[in-house]
């Protein structure tokens, strides 16, 4: 039995907090500075994780190594059994030519890879957030983007940064509905609030896609579309969240996002591009023979695609989203979870700092409701829909696999490394520091949602582990509790891109293995320029000026 402690070093929250932050701080100045590889850089971290733990914090070695094993599995399951299941339905589209008529119908909407930029990894990534989440979108848009002529750091790069505004609503808001089960507070009403700040945020993440592959250039010429996009989006999460359902936030979202950005095109092609466009990324100024051949269909001198093949290439997509509408019916979902198992990690014993029980060591075996499996069946039913047997999609999963085998480490690492921080009271211990802040913590509650989600890799992890933290912080502080423990979840989707989890998924989908520092300095910046607005919109939604925000 361990029981926590939240000022181990010299009895002061503040030194504590120094030592607790040390696995962090390692962790980014290896993939940041150093340029290490994801997985050999979360296992260094892992490792100061332990020793902090054990040395610092007073826990028993055993307990520490089992909290990791325990993050470990988790990292497996469901995570990665999301991610692995998704690219393998992405893979045996790519194996049966499919997936080259999605990316020629996607090209044909525009031929200016800014555009592109917008409508895949944002719109498309929005709806895959939507589903799936856990990666899902970063490791299927950023591959599509390389299909259309994008260079492959820059597809991650993209990829990585539209991965915000629908992070917190993602696989059916999933952590929305966490965020609720965790403060207390309905998840409809924290759905309301959430769907008043990422709305905002959604506005200008496209245009940071413009500027991203284009500068000034891109967002010179492609404002008005990308502003268009930008907007529809955030206005549709905003009426969806707060007057339909918020599990429907980002599926409604994305899909009008999605048709703003086709109207414009096709009704104002001049606000599009003045030109043949910057293709790939903005790497040239006129397309190459090869780009144009697949934007005209003449991959290999053959006709445009009919409209049968083009159904086909989007029969997976529309598969995925009936499999996980059908898994969210009230019946149905209620029959799936029969299958649900929850026991206690095997050793494991923690206390909080009060000497109460922690649910850590609590493990959830979700088989039929957890996306990674509904992602198989909708896998299952491709295969059928696409004629593919099983020798062939056997061998498209086995490619998967490979394909994400250092991912698969860097991502066992780095949640094991966050259940040692959260057994140990690292974690606590940091969120305790910042929430002694007072009234001032309206200002810091986006940095504490933003860690925690850059140490998991996920907004639900982030949500659970901070947001009971958030609402007994703004008791303290006189703030609204509602508004903090949205803020927590609005700000941990800005540490999404910067997670080496996602970070290694975005790496190994591009086949960029070893180069995750180099993503990693490509990303930060926008994500603390992000984290800063979402700062002063949280402190400014605490006060009078815009205080009528809050519900």
């Amino acid at each position: 039995m361990y029981q926590q402690v939240l000022d181990p070093v010299a009895d002061s929250l503040g030194w504590s907090s120094l030592v607790a932050a040390l696995p962090l701080a390692v962790l980014f100045v290896l993939l940041g500075g150093v340029r290490m590889r994801a997985w050999l850089a979360s296992l260094i971290a892992l490792a100061v994780a332990l020793a902090v733990a054990v040395w610092a914090y007073g826990m028993p070695a055993g307990q520490a190594l089992l909290a990791g094993s325990e993050g470990a599995a988790f990292g497996f399951y469901p995570i990665l059994w999301i991610v692995i299941n998704a690219l393998w339905v992405y893979n045996i589209t790519v194996a049966t030519g499919h997936f080259d008529v999605l990316r020629r119908s996607f090209a044909r909407v525009s031929d200016d890879g800014r555009l592109q930029a917008v409508l895949i990894a944002f719109s498309f990534g929005a709806l895959l957030e939507a589903l799936a989440g856990f990666g899902t979108p970063v490791a299927v848009t950023s591959v599509m983007l390389i299909a259309l002529g994008f260079p492959p750091l820059k597809a991650a790069v993209l990829a990585l940064t539209a991965n915000t505004a629908p992070v917190a609503f993602g696989a059916m808001a999933t952590p929305i509905l966490t965020l609720g089960k965790v403060t207390g507070e309905s998840s409809d009403t924290l759905g309301a609030m959430v769907g008043r700040q990422t709305p905002i945020l959604a506005v200008f993440v496209p245009l940071v896609l413009v500027t991203i592959v284009d500068g000034r250039r891109g967002l010179r010429e492609t404002w008005p579309v990308a502003l268009l996009c930008g907007a529809a989006f955030g206005a549709a999460q905003y009426v969806t969240a707060n007057f339909v359902s918020v599990p429907l936030a980002d599926v409604v979202a994305s899909l009008v996002s999605a048709a703003a950005v086709v109207l414009a095109v096709r009704t104002r092609p001049s606000a599009a591009s003045a030109k043949p466009a910057p293709v790939a990324g903005g790497a040239a100024d006129e397309p190459t023979p090869e780009f144009a051949a697949r934007v005209e269909g003449r991959d290999g001198g053959g006709a445009p695609d009919s409209r049968a093949e083009v159904a086909r290439a989007y029969a997976p997509y529309a598969i995925i989203i009936a499999v996980f509408v059908v898994c969210q019916i009230g019946p149905v979902k209620d029959l799936l979870d029969r299958a649900t198992r929850t026991f206690s990690w095997p050793g494991l014993h923690l206390e909080g700092p009060s000497g109460g029980p922690l649910a850590l060591p609590t493990f959830t075996l979700n088989h039929l409701t957890t996306p990674g499996t509904q992602m198989l069946v909708a896998g299952l039913i491709t295969m059928a829909a696409l004629g593919v047997g099983l020798g062939r999609a056997g061998r498209a999963y086995r490619a998967t696999l490979v394909q994400l085998r250092w991912a698969i480490i860097t991502v066992m690492a780095v949640l094991a490394l966050a259940f040692v921080m959260n057994a140990s009271g690292q974690t606590v211990t940091l969120g305790t520091w910042m929430a002694g802040a007072g009234g001032a913590f309206a200002l810091l509650s986006p940095i504490l949602g933003w860690l925690g989600t850059a140490v998991t890799g996920s907004d639900t992890s982030s949500n659970s582990l901070f947001g009971s933290l958030q609402v007994t912080a703004a008791d303290k502080a006189d703030l609204p509790a509602v508004l903090m423990a949205a803020t927590n979840s609005s700000g941990g989707v800005l540490g999404k891109m910067v997670s080496p989890q996602n970070l290694a998924i975005a790496a190994a989908a591009v086949g960029l293995d070893g180069r995750e520092g180099d993503i990693f300095r490509r990303v930060v910046l926008w994500s603390l320029l992000f984290l800063a607005g979402m700062c002063v919109l949280s402190g400014l939604q605490s006060t009078a000026v815009l205080g009528w925000m809050v519900p």
